[in-house]
């Protein structure tokens, strides 16, 4: 879920293929016995350039520009992970009073700010069991401002992080 946000935030291009039991080695870690969650980043599909499997499928045909970028995507799957948590609202009924815990902006507008859009779309969405890539997709914030503006009302003592454990069985 993660990586296709990232590819998706990164380029309308970028395409994600459904799984298939056919080619790929990601299907060996989806057989029933291990069923890891396993993908894989490429850019090329089978037999997608001349070279594929062939004695001539070398790194000679890999450009460092190509190799830094795709670097560049893995970093940011990478750190999007670490910031994809969940929280709490510790006032969830209603909306808190922001503007005293100087949260909220002194003068009106025309348009909300985006930070303060950030605090509002947290604030409304964090029951504990919604992550904040959740609240990424829905509001078209991004996940990098959802996860510092969340940082500020952990701070604030509006939001407290939920730690969920996704391996528990029910």
């Amino acid at each position: 879920m993660v990586a296709s946000y990232v590819l998706k935030q990164r380029s309308s291009a970028n395409r994600i293929l459904s799984f298939s039991p056919y080619g790929y080695d990601e299907r060996q870690f989806g057989s029933p016995g291990i069923n890891l969650p396993v993908g894989r980043l490429t850019r090329s599909v089978n037999e997608g350039y001349a070279q594929y499997h062939s004695s001539a499928d070398n790194l000679d045909i890999v450009s460092e520009d190509r190799l830094q970028e795709s670097l560049g995507v893995v970093m940011e799957i990478l750190d999007s992970l670490e910031e994809n948590r969940y929280y709490r609202n510790l006032e969830p009924y209603c909306e808190p009073q922001l503007g005293r815990r100087r949260l909220y902006r002194d003068t009106g507008g025309t348009r909300i700010a985006d930070r303060e859009e950030a605090i509002l779309w947290l604030l409304n969405q964090a029951d504990g069991q919604t992550s904040l890539l959740q609240i990424a997709e829905k509001s078209s914030i991004g996940l990098h401002s959802l996860a510092a503006v969340a940082s500020e009302l952990v701070d604030s003592g509006l939001l407290a992080e939920n730690i969920i454990d996704h391996g528990a069985e029910e």
